[in-house]
């Protein structure tokens, strides 16, 4: 395995962008999304970015790339329909300490973006290790029919329950069964068929097993 699969938080955090087109604004919207500190370097913008830069989702610097403009960024895209211009920005990367992705050589990279399947906080994502991101994004037009929106309030749902349980309970060791029987409900089915009873009667039956553990159904303290 060539690459570690790991989710990053990229909200406030400065990201760059060397180049303006339809491969950087790929990559734009995403990250914005995200949450990211966007500046973008490049002389001219594909018109999804220049829309972007207009509405201040993003950071245009009108030039081109030069040394010094990485500084203070976690990462860095060298998105350039110039070779040797993306190996200055990952050669730039490099001797900062900055994680890059250089899209037309994932060799020289630290890292690829891979395909996603987005559902409100579900992320599916696929990877070619940077060999065929067509193929990558042909197995998520594949699985998305899938994975509808019922699952963005499935994992919501779940979210909101799994925090109330840790927050009410002192021992987390009797929320693990709950945790399990919550994550095999078929809620996205629930959800889906529009069976908000059904959805409210389990959770308000686990939220109470999860408070009377034992099997007698008497309260256990957490042990000293």
């Amino acid at each position: 395995m060539r690459y570690y699969p790991i989710n990053i938080d990229l909200h406030d955090q400065s990201v760059v962008i060397v180049g303006g087109g339809k491969v950087a604004a790929r990559k734009a919207n995403r990250l914005i999304a995200a949450g990211a500190r966007l500046t973008v370097v490049a002389p001219i913008l594909a018109p999804t970015l220049a829309e972007l830069a207009k509405k201040g989702a993003l950071r245009h610097l009108e030039r081109d790339y030069r040394h010094g403009d990485l500084a203070g960024a976690l990462l860095a895209f060298a998105a350039t329909d110039n070779p040797l211009l993306n190996r200055e920005v990952a050669a730039e990367a490099k001797e900062r300490g900055i994680l890059v992705d250089v899209v037309d050589a994932p060799r020289q990279s630290a890292f690829t973006t891979p395909a996603v399947l987005e559902q409100g906080d579900l992320l599916i994502t696929v990877s070619t290790g940077g060999a065929s991101p067509s193929l990558s994004r042909q197995i998520v037009a594949m699985i998305e029919p899938l994975f509808g929106p019922e699952y963005a309030e499935a994992v919501s749902l779940l979210g909101t329950a799994r925090e109330k349980l840790l927050t009410e309970k002192v021992v987390n060791e009797y929320n693990d069964p709950v945790f399990a029987e919550l994550a095999a409900l078929d809620l996205p089915a629930l959800i889906k068929n529009g069976q908000r009873d059904v959805i409210d009667q389990i959770l308000l039956k686990l939220s109470a097993t999860g408070a009377r553990p034992g099997p007698d159904g008497a309260d256990k303290k957490e042990p000293s």
